[in-house]
């Protein structure tokens, strides 16, 4: 069994290269009682992978030996130290590796400092004892297996190298396979070492950036049983899927055995290169919980003629006991050592599943080329001899290396000693016989562009739980939702709140919902933007069809009359009501009932000029013809005063020039509108958020007021005028119904303009055509149905005698 005090293999040389790998595991803990003389460890239970890691070294160390290119004429020796995976142990080996001797309690150091370089350790918290205590002396140790990030500053760990990438790859890598899977909820689980402290975090850190939500992180080291038992315990309690498992072998070892234990399976563990390809995992009760991981695994090289070797010329050159018969007590002594390998004598089958072997193979070729370059060594010619190489000057020369060995992979340092991060995705799956294979599933290659480096072929994936597990904290909000965080909980946890009128989100998982540009608005499922209904009054709905109705009616209703009046103009009644306003009064009303028509349909930018100018100037004309027509009845009585000639006044002519200038004002209004700011068509989204009013803007407010000023003035004017004139004989008088129409007229005005402010969108259109009908109709009929009554159905009052107010007298009364 393996001892840490002495070295498991050596074998002098020119050159000496030194070596700490955990062969060994230990089987009895040191006691630390003051009271009596501190035990020493004990080793036992071969880790093969460790094993064939020393093998390899050896190999290579053999196979430079035996070249002529490589340091031609000098010999490379070795001393191997086992540290059955303890940080004590592999204090001691240290100090007896730079001691150049056995240190054993009670000796005494030489002094010499024969080493040159040293290869080690496996794990990154051994790897950290090393590298600290070696560093003062600028040893460089160069390592095939410590990946810890921490290792990376070059300031605490100036003379530190190794083959393989830092644990930052992983990580970020880890973050790839994630998200590229699709989960945002998982567990976290690692060894409470600086490997796993360290990668755990910056997994963690890469993680929250990438939207990726941690449910728990929780470790523990492999001799903390009830930290174990609490990691257990908060994986059986979560709901998490998927665990990223950034732990050593051992802690794997010890988590899987635990959770199969209690019957915790179907979780899908994402691993990394420290277990995922361990075979000794391997168990029947282990593949219940680790059947079906996924993780990332150093890639797979072969080193050719190593497998032969570890069967004949191991044994031969690094354990010569094996091959001796004699009764010598070092060989005894050897052999006693060595007893516990001996098994593994014929043994290869493991070979071709080693993936670190390459890296240990490179990491003895880099010392060989650095010292190679110091030595000036030179291919016929061989070293040169006297030269003193010190441990810092192979410091400086590994910096520079640059060479590819036989298998094809360049090798080179980068500037905090590690190497290029390229990773093999594999499976764990079970073949049809029921063996269990690491199957490739992809890879991660720092090499390569960032969109190339991470390629996952998820077909080739055999699942935990037979298919991909979805593991989300929260089901994804689809579009036309936006996520709202629940509070005091991870930002992965969230619920799905619908957007607001106007907004959309059009992709799923939105944090935010868009506000829609000012013509367009959300559709019903609020992830897309439409164009905004446009809104006017049109000829084709139920509310422009009436209001047309009424104004062809009003329009009919007008010619009837006019085409009445037209065929009783010779009668008393027509003559008596002065027929040339009245036909003129006639004609404005229908052009006001056409006039309505123009307030329907979509507002161009000549509609809405001609509809309040043509309004205002066909309401002034037919006011205009009112006040006229009032005029005359109240100075026609007048005129019947003795010595009165007012008439000559109010003439037909007069009566033509007053409509005019009447009609001139409000034109000349209506000029100066359109020329400083006229109507246009504008297109209101305030009234609405969710559509668009189409209407004609006034522009000049002020216009529009003059314009419905002066017709209100007019209308009050004829107003009071009607009033003045009621009293007037009966059968003549007309001022009593122009009175009432004009009552009528200022009413729906005054009505109107309060109903105009405040309607909405296609109704203030509406109100104000009701207006335009409502006022029209009220002078056509106040002003025009008695008469037409008369004319229709009394024709025996339609004389001059009735008109004059003189009785008729029966022939009876004769």
């Amino acid at each position: 069994m393996g001892d840490p005090q002495y070295p498991l293999f050596s074998k002098d040389g020119d050159i000496t290269i030194g070596a700490l790998f955990p062969v060994h595991s230990i089987e009895t803990l040191p006691s630390f009682e003051f009271t009596k003389k501190p035990q020493l460890l004990s080793c036992s239970s071969v880790y093969l992978r460790d094993f064939r890691l020393a093998q390899i070294m050896i190999f290579a160390i053999e196979e430079i030996n035996r070249s002529g290119n490589l340091l031609p004429n000098v010999s490379i020796g070795y001393r191997i130290y086992d540290t059955c995976g303890s940080r004590l142990s592999t204090m001691s080996a240290i100090l007896g590796l730079m001691n150049g001797q056995e240190f054993v309690p009670g000796h005494r150091c030489n002094g010499q400092a024969p080493l040159h370089a040293i290869i080690g350790e496996s794990e990154s918290s051994a790897t950290v004892i090393l590298s600290r205590t070696t560093g003062p002396f600028k040893i460089p140790v160069i390592s095939h297996s410590a990946t810890c990030e921490c290792l990376s500053n070059r300031k605490d760990y100036p003379s530190f190298f190794r083959t393989m990438a830092s644990d930052f790859y992983q990580s970020t890598a880890l973050v790839y396979i994630v998200k590229h899977l699709g989960w945002s909820w998982v567990g976290a689980v690692n060894s409470d070492n600086d490997f796993g402290n360290y990668g755990m975090a910056i997994f963690l850190k890469i993680a929250q950036a990438e939207g990726i939500c941690v449910e728990y992180s929780v470790k523990f080291f492999r001799t903390e049983t009830e930290k174990l038992q609490k990691v257990v315990d908060t994986i059986k309690k979560s709901t998490a899927k998927v665990i990223v498992a950034f732990a050593s072998f051992p802690e794997m070892g010890l988590l899987a055995d635990q959770l199969s234990i209690q019957n915790i399976t179907g979780l899908q563990i994402i691993g990394v290169r420290s277990w995922i390809t361990v075979k000794s995992l391997i168990t029947p009760n282990s593949f219940r919980v680790l059947g079906g991981s996924l993780g990332f695994a150093v890639r797979q090289i072969d080193v050719k003629g190593f497998a032969d070797y570890v069967i004949k010329e191991f044994w031969k050159t690094a354990v010569p006991c094996s091959q001796s018969k004699g009764n010598n007590s070092q060989y005894t002594l050897d052999c006693n050592r060595y007893e516990d390998l001996f098994s593994l004598k014929n043994y290869n089958e493991d070979v071709p599943e080693q993936r670190y072997v390459s890296y240990v193979y490179k990491a003895v070729y880099a010392v060989a080329h650095s010292l190679h370059s110091l030595l000036k060594c030179k291919e016929q010619e061989g070293c040169e001899n006297g030269l003193t190489i010190q441990p810092h000057q192979l410091v400086e020369a590994l910096k520079k290396v640059n060479f590819t060995i036989r298998t094809g992979d360049n090798v080179w340092f980068d500037s905090t000693g590690g190497a290029v991060a390229q990773y093999e995705v594999v499976n764990w799956q079970q073949d049809s016989d029921g063996s269990i294979q690491f199957k490739s599933v992809g890879y991660y290659d720092a090499l390569l562009p960032p969109d190339q480096r991470f390629v996952l072929n998820t077909e080739k994936i055999i699942w935990a739980e037979g298919q991909k597990p979805r593991s989300v904290c929260s089901e994804s909000c689809p579009p036309g939702t936006r996520k709202a965080a629940q509070n005091s909980r991870p930002v992965c946890c969230y619920d799905c709140i619908p957007c607001a009128e106007g907004e959309i989100s059009n992709e799923t998982d939105s944090n935010n919902c868009k506000q829609c540009p000012g013509e367009y608005w959300s559709n019903a499922e609020k992830n897309k933007c439409v164009l905004k209904a446009v809104e006017f009054l049109s000829f084709t709905e139920v509310m422009g069809i009436v209001l047309v109705f009424f104004s062809l009616l009003g329009v009919g209703l007008t010619a009837m009359v006019a085409i009445l009046f037209y065929s009783k103009k010779d009668t008393p009644l027509v003559k008596a009501n002065n027929s040339e306003l009245s036909f003129l009064l006639l004609f404005s009303l229908s052009l006001c009932f056409l006039c309505s028509l123009t307030f329907i349909g979509q507002p161009t930018e000549w509609s809405c000029m001609l509809r309040h100018t043509a309004f205002g100037i066909i309401f002034v004309l037919c006011i205009s013809c009112v006040l006229g027509k009032t005029l005359v009845v109240l100075m026609a009585f007048k005129a019947t005063l003795p010595g009165s000639n007012v008439m000559k006044w109010f003439g037909p002519s007069q009566q033509r020039l007053s409509v005019l200038a009447f009609t001139l004002v409000q034109i000349l209004i209506c000029v100066l509108w359109l020329t400083m700011s006229p109507p246009f068509p504008h297109k209101n989204m305030k009234y609405y958020k969710e559509k668009i009013i189409l209407e004609c803007s006034l522009g000049s407010i002020t216009g529009f007021w003059a314009v419905l000023g002066y017709i209100g003035i007019l209308a009050v004017l004829c107003f009071i005028l009607a009033f003045l004139a009621r009293t007037l004989p009966d059968n003549f008088n007309e001022a009593k119904f122009i009175t009432f129409s004009m009552l009528i007229f200022c009413a729906v005005w005054i009505t109107f303009i309060p109903a105009y402010v405040s309607s909405p969108g296609k109704f203030t259109v509406a109100v104000e055509i009701f207006a335009i009908l409502a006022s029209s109709f009220s002078l056509l009929l106040c002003i025009f149905a008695p008469k037409c009554y008369v004319i229709l159905f009394k024709p025996e009052q339609n004389t001059k005698q009735n008109m004059m107010g003189k009785k008729q007298t029966s022939p009876a009364e004769k």
